[in-house]
């Protein structure tokens, strides 16, 4: 590697960390009650590498369900990370509602997206989350669909290869444009805001994902960019961006636009 290459990934690597430092401190420690009100959005980021002892107290708050549901993975850590987030999930859901984890009934829909019984019925509190390699998202809202994702950015894929199979042809050729060094934050950028979507609309992989068009690349607010079976989607959702830990990338999409979000970190007591 030569000088001018040293300092070229010098300052590709300086400005990463500045930003990670940025989006860092827009992270705030969760209060033990927390409100939500309707303008708002609350994204929660929690680290999945719990104490055995809290991991034990959260499996005790689980259903019958989702214990039978965590016996079905077939690695320890896949089992673990899910009961991790379940068992967050419940106790950040506890915060909103003012119930005890293990009192929470859960919903599900056609495909698989959850709600609280009590709340679908109140068309009150909405909820999404996300994990991925140790980390995970939790997104909260009233009376407005929500979804959310998060993933670890890896180098090791096969990044053109892969937009061109099931990106759309604007997103595939996005990538393609951009340098090397970018490709992979735009990929999982790609990535995340089309999963918070097609979570957001309720409908998971069945809804083809070469059909809309996001914005992708780093730097770039999030959005929903386009809709080939309904260009007025475009008005119905909008997203944001989250880096919740330094290598991962995450979305969050809600419904119309009269929103801010606050950031919380939950953390095992």
């Amino acid at each position: 590697m030569d000088g001018h290459e040293a300092s070229e990934s010098e300052k590709e690597d300086g400005e990463k960390e500045q930003l990670s430092s940025s989006e860092d401190s827009l992270w705030r420690s969760a209060p033990g009650t927390v409100e939500l009100r309707g303008n708002e959005v609350h994204a929660w980021h929690a680290c999945l590498s719990l104490s055995p002892a809290v991991l034990e107290r959260m499996k005790q708050t689980l259903a019958d369900d989702e214990l039978e549901r965590a016996k079905r993975f077939v690695f320890d850590k896949h089992k673990l990370s899910y009961v991790a987030s379940r068992g967050i999930l419940r106790d950040i859901l506890g915060r909103y509602v003012h119930k005890a984890p293990c009192e929470l009934e859960f919903c599900y829909n056609a495909f698989g997206k959850p709600e609280l019984l009590t709340e679908r019925r109140l068309g009150g509190l909405r909820f999404n989350l996300s994990h991925s390699h140790g980390h995970a998202i939790f997104a909260f809202t009233l009376g407005r669909e929500i979804g959310v994702d998060i993933e670890r950015i890896r180098s090791n894929v096969e990044f053109e290869r892969l937009a061109e199979r099931f990106f759309s042809p604007k997103e595939a050729a996005g990538i393609k444009a951009l340098p090397a060094h970018l490709k992979d934050q735009a990929f999982f950028n790609c990535w995340t805001r089309k999963e918070a979507y097609i979570k957001a609309c309720g409908e998971g992989l069945s809804f083809p994902l070469n059909r809309f068009d996001v914005t992708l690349a780093p730097g770039e607010d999030a959005a929903l960019a386009g809709n080939m079976e309904d260009p007025s989607e475009t008005k119905r959702w909008t997203m944001e961006a989250l880096s919740p830990a330094a290598g991962y990338a995450a979305a969050l999409a809600v419904e119309r636009g009269d929103w801010h979000i606050e950031r919380f970190r939950w953390v095992e007591d």
